[in-house]
Protein backbone atom coordinates (compact mmCIF):
# COMPACT_ATOMS: atom_id res chain seq x y z
CA UNK A 1 0.00 0.00 0.00
CA UNK A 2 1.61 3.39 -1.43
CA UNK A 3 1.39 6.74 0.79
CA UNK A 4 -2.02 7.88 -0.99
CA UNK A 5 -3.56 4.81 -0.64
CA UNK A 6 -2.87 4.82 2.72
CA UNK A 7 -4.38 8.11 3.09
CA UNK A 8 -7.54 7.63 1.15
CA UNK A 9 -8.08 4.61 3.64
CA UNK A 10 -7.32 6.66 6.87
CA UNK A 11 -9.60 9.41 5.47
CA UNK A 12 -12.72 6.78 4.72
CA UNK A 13 -12.21 5.13 8.17
CA UNK A 14 -11.80 8.58 10.00
CA UNK A 15 -15.25 9.80 7.96
CA UNK A 16 -16.85 6.81 9.95
CA UNK A 17 -15.50 7.71 13.23
CA UNK A 18 -17.07 11.62 12.87
CA UNK A 19 -20.15 10.28 11.94
CA UNK A 20 -20.17 8.14 14.80
CA UNK A 21 -19.08 10.74 17.04
CA UNK A 22 -22.00 13.22 15.33
CA UNK A 23 -24.29 11.04 16.51
CA UNK A 24 -22.57 10.28 19.65
CA UNK A 25 -23.09 14.38 20.27
CA UNK A 26 -26.61 14.61 20.32
CA UNK A 27 -27.21 12.56 23.68
CA UNK A 28 -24.28 14.04 25.54
CA UNK A 29 -24.07 17.70 27.59
CA UNK A 30 -22.25 20.61 26.40
CA UNK A 31 -18.81 19.94 28.30
CA UNK A 32 -18.81 15.74 27.08
CA UNK A 33 -19.50 17.31 23.21
CA UNK A 34 -15.87 19.21 23.54
CA UNK A 35 -14.52 15.80 24.81
CA UNK A 36 -15.78 14.19 21.45
CA UNK A 37 -12.44 16.33 19.60
CA UNK A 38 -10.22 14.72 22.06
CA UNK A 39 -11.56 11.59 21.03
CA UNK A 40 -11.40 11.95 17.32
CA UNK A 41 -7.67 12.88 17.99
CA UNK A 42 -7.33 9.84 19.94
CA UNK A 43 -8.72 7.84 16.66
CA UNK A 44 -6.77 9.05 14.41
CA UNK A 45 -3.72 7.72 16.01
CA UNK A 46 -5.15 4.75 16.42
CA UNK A 47 -6.09 4.39 12.78
CA UNK A 48 -2.79 4.89 11.66
CA UNK A 49 -1.15 2.41 13.69
CA UNK A 50 -3.66 -0.27 12.65
CA UNK A 51 -3.59 0.68 9.50
CA UNK A 52 0.35 0.44 9.48
CA UNK A 53 0.03 -2.93 11.14
CA UNK A 54 -2.68 -4.30 9.25
CA UNK A 55 -0.21 -3.39 6.04
CA UNK A 56 2.90 -4.75 7.52
CA UNK A 57 4.32 -1.20 7.77
CA UNK A 58 6.91 -0.39 10.18
CA UNK A 59 5.90 3.24 11.38
CA UNK A 60 9.71 3.76 12.77
CA UNK A 61 10.96 2.53 9.64
CA UNK A 62 13.04 5.22 7.77
CA UNK A 63 11.70 6.62 4.65
CA UNK A 64 12.75 4.98 1.11
CA UNK A 65 12.52 8.49 -0.86
CA UNK A 66 12.45 8.84 -4.26
CA UNK A 67 15.10 11.62 -3.63
CA UNK A 68 18.08 9.91 -2.20
CA UNK A 69 19.89 13.23 -2.02
CA UNK A 70 17.45 14.32 0.98
CA UNK A 71 19.20 15.12 3.97
CA UNK A 72 16.91 14.63 6.24
CA UNK A 73 15.60 10.69 6.90
CA UNK A 74 12.03 10.94 7.87
CA UNK A 75 10.29 7.55 9.23
CA UNK A 76 7.00 6.11 7.76
CA UNK A 77 5.09 7.29 10.55
CA UNK A 78 6.43 11.08 10.17
CA UNK A 79 5.52 10.93 6.62
CA UNK A 80 2.25 9.61 7.03
CA UNK A 81 1.44 12.30 9.39
CA UNK A 82 2.63 14.57 7.18
CA UNK A 83 0.52 13.41 4.51
CA UNK A 84 -2.70 12.96 6.29
CA UNK A 85 -2.97 15.82 8.53
CA UNK A 86 -5.03 18.12 6.34
CA UNK A 87 -7.18 15.19 6.27
CA UNK A 88 -7.66 14.90 9.87
CA UNK A 89 -7.50 18.87 10.47
CA UNK A 90 -10.76 19.20 7.51
CA UNK A 91 -12.47 16.18 9.33
CA UNK A 92 -11.91 17.46 13.06
CA UNK A 93 -12.98 21.08 11.91
CA UNK A 94 -15.96 19.71 10.76
CA UNK A 95 -16.74 17.72 13.53
CA UNK A 96 -16.09 21.04 15.70
CA UNK A 97 -18.90 22.78 13.88
CA UNK A 98 -21.86 19.81 13.97
CA UNK A 99 -20.95 19.16 17.81
CA UNK A 100 -21.66 22.97 18.39
CA UNK A 101 -24.69 23.50 16.29
CA UNK A 102 -26.42 20.48 18.25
Amino acid sequence: MNIDEFRAELETRLLIEKQYLTQEASSVNEQERLELLGQFNEKYKELIKRLANENGIDLNEPYAAENSSDSENLSYGQIILGKTMSVYDRLSDELYEEIINI
